[in-house]
């Protein structure tokens, strides 16, 4: 059975896209001279500059991944980065393509933190700068209900809300290996009670996460709040054999600079991101998105 002209085209493109990895081999023009009673044969692939683990990820990506990949991503290691996501994560095709979508390759890494200073073991604070993003993009959030005139507890109780609510999708986002615990998860000491608005549990990293939801812009007042989260987490509630908690604060806007310069002084390992809505998506990215109503309708 002969191939199409589009999938020749998409054979094409794969091989001109990664023949710089592989061996300069002997496969030559006359393995291709063979009578019909000859038997060809298959030679397994080999990319002699990728690591060991990322070959791997690579042939477990289905062909039509690869060109969806290929197409849509120009760089190398930005390509790279896509398969070892699709084969670790098992990815959709939607969900690749919404990856993409949001940029996760330069974000990914990219989180404003202190894990270096804070965390003693390498190996560890690397993983934990590979866990968090510095930008989340939750679409799933009703921007309306938001925008409501009401003080900036009230707003962030709701913002809250919708992430519970849509936890499974926040979770997808958020990354891999997070697991949710409970929402306003209180702590009491010496008889007062601190309140940690989302707090979840990170396998790889074996610690708990505090998450405090911020309305507004970031506030170097924040970075206090959330270093006596993690602290009463790590007297009260973390685990033995657990490593030390680690704090997100996710808000909606915040100046790097200012964050790294004022975050290095605390003690507890945390970082900041910020977050973007359905409504701080481009029009024409929105506008192909179907309207929650007839989504609502629909369910």
């Amino acid at each position: 059975m002969g191939f199409g002209v589009t999938s020749l085209k998409y054979m094409r493109l794969f091989y001109e896209a990664w023949s710089v990895l592989a061996e300069k081999s002997s496969i030559a023009v006359d393995d291709l001279q063979i009578s019909d009673n000859e038997r060809i044969i298959i030679r397994q692939p080999q990319l002699p500059n990728l690591a060991g683990s990322t070959v791997n990820e690579f042939f477990l990506v289905p062909f039509t991944y690869h060109i969806l990949i290929l197409q849509r991503v120009k760089d190398q290691e930005e390509r790279l980065f896509y398969i070892r996501q699709t084969a670790i994560l098992h990815l959709s095709k939607e969900a690749l393509l919404k990856a993409i979508k949001a940029d996760e390759y330069h974000h990914i890494g990219a989180l404003p933190n202190n894990f270096v200073t804070t965390i003693t073991d390498a190996k560890s604070a690397r993983r934990a700068i590979r866990a968090f993003k510095d930008e989340y993009l939750l679409d799933f959030i009703n921007v309306e209900e938001l925008d409501a005139d009401d003080i900036e507890d009230v707003d962030e109780r709701v913002l809250e809300k919708e992430i519970v609510d849509n936890i499974r999708d926040f979770i997808l986002k958020f990354g891999q290996d997070f697991l949710f615990i409970k929402n306003q998860y209180a702590v009491e000491v010496n008889g007062h009670t601190f309140k940690i608005d989302l707090l979840f549990y990170n396998r790889e990293l074996g610690s708990l996460v505090a998450v405090e939801l911020k309305r507004g812009p970031f506030k170097t007042a924040y970075l206090g709040q959330l270093n006596s989260y993690i602290t009463v987490l790590d007297d009260f509630v973390r685990k033995p054999h657990e490593n030390p908690s680690i704090g997100l604060i996710l808000c909606k806007s915040a100046d790097k600079a200012i964050v790294e310069y004022f975050i290095k002084d605390y003690k507890k390992p945390m970082g900041v991101a910020t977050y973007r809505t359905r409504e701080d998506m481009p029009e024409k990215l929105r506008n192909a998105l179907p309207d929650i109503e007839d989504l609502k309708k629909l369910l």
